[in-house]
């Protein structure tokens, strides 16, 4: 068995509140239908893959990061780089994930903000 990016995307693995999310996984999955898919398949892919960024809204809750407010943790570090893919997710979908999900643009801001050392 070949291990590819596709391997490495799923994880890292979320557990919380009951919520069992394999974020790299469903993230290719739902970029994958965004990018090919035509017409109503297009949209449905849309609307679960914006459902499940809403998801990881409700899970950051009001909190500045994934696992408080002071420091950015490994959870958050592993996170951040699928925000990279969210312009490419907006233009071939045609629509705002900072409309949607304005939390989890804020959260990506102060990662991407944040000096670490």
């Amino acid at each position: 068995m070949r291990f590819g990016m596709t391997s490495l995307l799923c994880c890292p693995l979320i557990l919380t509140r009951g919520l069992k999310l394999g974020f790299g996984l469903i993230m290719v999955i739902k970029r994958r239908r965004v990018w090919t898919g035509k017409g109503e398949d297009q949209e449905v892919a849309k609307r679960e893959l914006i459902e499940f960024l809403k998801t990881m809204e409700e899970v950051l809750g009001d909190k500045h990061f994934f696992g408080g407010d002071t420091n950015i943790g490994f959870l958050n570090v592993a996170l951040v780089p699928f925000t990279s893919w969210f312009y490419t997710y907006e233009t071939w979908g045609n629509f705002s994930i900072e409309a949607e999900c304005p939390m989890l643009i804020d959260w990506s801001k102060r990662c991407l903000e944040k000096e670490c050392g």
